[in-house]
């Protein structure tokens, strides 16, 4: 496996933090697990807030474990991390019978809030949630026109502002390089001697940094729905979704939606209008309506507007297809009715997502973004003529970033991203993912010392939300015995939208 490195050592592969050749190591954090939610066990570490002063003020880490169901044949601790930035604990209790039950077995699947969420020491600008949803009231999900663009820049810089001053010092110290230091920390705590980890969406970016500050303390690492680390931390004149593709994403992921659904029975797919191109043409025509007016289905009401369609669709499961053209045929037919009533959409996130500053606390953090916020005008028509009506909300994202607190940015790790790992490194990647390009799967594959691709052929963002047994079967295979699939391996996934034969 290799030389066993000090946690100092690994600290000193950021050029931000540099080295630190006299610094005592963070002491590992003792934990008292207790019962919780059933079957599951919870404990509370204590780590540093500042990785430069390892014996300073500490913050809380929430950790949720389940030990494995066949303790004689345990492996050791799989930390997982289902993506976000966000809460994970909460999720996990909900998810975890739906890790492959061979892993559930073998090992003891650790989780934890990340800094800055939930069961952890929280970021908070506001005194409440609903504060923070009353100062956010105004603006829609993301900006459409001149007049919304300029609200929006006023009302983001006055949110930053306040984060400036009441965002606390953790705002300081919550990129996910700290994120990383802090897993070394918990691994040690569970008394592993190398990291097991499956990581999807975001949590293959906590991943790859991991791998590469504590390289020889890599053991088996799956990355699912990959994030390419290069187009994250280096800047340019396009914000970090821009250049992470998304928007491309989501506009072939919602174009194969439109394909497959024109192609199955209005049984099968309610918005089918017979063939892939009128289904193609209808949705344009539902937007162009919506653009015009909101349209309210459903009992209870909802209501519906260009912006909520464009971030709602197309969903990450396949699975959901369905039911999702199901709400854009009502959609369709409400959509000839006059005008009703209605107010735009609040900015915050969906339930459940964490507050907008924690989100924004780790992405400002780990990128760069332009800082003038006449940049994002000028990136969101760059978006519209590359992806269509799904560029610009990806355009918008992190212009929160342009004034945040610059002090945010001073832990992140930009590379190398190609040391290499004492074990390698299983990525999987959908062909047609919304949020993660399959490109960012090739390019991670690139970035990585030593990595091996499983492509998935299919639809959806992770292979955990759109399951193909042949992944999972490689999947297990590799973490409990080391054994990758042979290079150049293509799954198919466990059924097809609409039931249409995509081949």
């Amino acid at each position: 496996m290799g030389a066993v490195m000090a946690p100092t050592s690994a600290l000193a592969t950021t050029t931000q933090l540099g080295t630190v050749p006299h610094s005592p190591a963070p002491p590992v954090p003792v934990l008292h697990w207790a019962p919780c939610d059933g079957s599951f066990q919870c404990a509370t570490a204590k780590v540093p807030l500042d990785y430069r002063q390892p014996l300073g003020k500490t913050i809380s880490i929430g950790v949720i474990r389940h030990l494995a169901t066949d303790p004689v044949h345990r492996l050791g601790s799989l930390f997982f991390n289902s993506g976000g930035p966000a809460t994970d604990i909460d999720g996990f209790v909900q998810s975890y019978s739906q890790v492959p039950a061979e892993v559930r077995a073998r090992f003891d699947v650790v989780t934890f809030d990340p800094r800055g969420f939930g069961f952890s020491t929280e970021i908070s600008c506001f005194s409440s949630s609903a504060a923070e949803h009353k100062f956010l009231a105004s603006l829609p999900i993301f900006p459409v026109g001149h007049a919304q663009e300029k609200t929006w820049e006023r009302r983001v810089a006055a949110f930053d502002a306040r984060c400036a001053s009441h965002g606390g010092p953790l705002l300081d110290h919550d990129s996910t390089a700290d994120v990383a230091r802090d897993m070394d920390l918990l691994r040690q705590a569970v008394g592993d001697p190398v990291l097991n980890y499956l990581g999807q969406s975001y949590g293959s970016f906590i991943g790859t940094t991991y791998a590469n500050l504590f390289p020889a303390r890599v053991g088996h690492m799956v990355f699912d729905g990959n994030i390419d680390p290069n187009a994250e931390t280096h800047g340019g004149p396009l914000p970090t979704d821009l250049r992470q593709g998304r928007d491309i994403g989501d506009a072939q992921t919602m174009q194969a939606f439109l394909n497959l659904c024109g192609k199955a029975s209005a049984s099968a797919c309610a918005f089918s209008a017979g063939t892939s191109a009128a289904t193609t043409n209808k949705w344009n025509t539902l937007l162009r309506r919506l653009l015009r007016h909101p349209v309210t289905i459903g009992n209870p009401a909802q209501t519906w507007t260009y912006q909520d369609v464009l971030t709602a669709f197309p969903e990450y499961s396949f699975s959901a297809w369905p039911t999702d053209a199901v709400i854009l045929q009502q959609l369709w037919l409400a959509s000839t009715a006059p005008p009703g009533p209605a107010g735009p959409p609040p900015f915050s996130q969906q339930p459940g997502d964490g507050n907008v500053e924690q989100i924004l606390a780790v992405g400002c953090a780990d990128s760069p973004n332009p800082g003038d916020p006449r940049a994002y005008e000028a990136a969101a028509k760059l978006a519209y003529a590359r992806s269509g009506a799904f560029g610009p909300s990806f355009a918008w994202m992190h212009e929160p970033c342009a004034m945040w607190p610059r002090a945010a940015a001073q832990d992140r790790y930009t590379g190398p991203w190609n040391r290499p790992t004492a074990n390698p490194i299983l990525l999987l990647g959908n062909t047609v993912d919304p949020s993660t390009p399959y490109s960012n799967s090739i390019a991670l594959a690139h970035d990585l010392a030593r990595a091996r691709l499983l492509t998935i052929d299919g639809y959806g963002h992770t292979e955990f939300t759109n399951p193909s047994t042949c992944a999972e079967n490689y999947e297990v295979g590799y973490l409990t015995a080391g054994a990758l699939p042979p290079a150049g391996t293509v799954c198919r996934q466990d059924g097809t939208p609409f039931g249409v034969a995509t081949r």
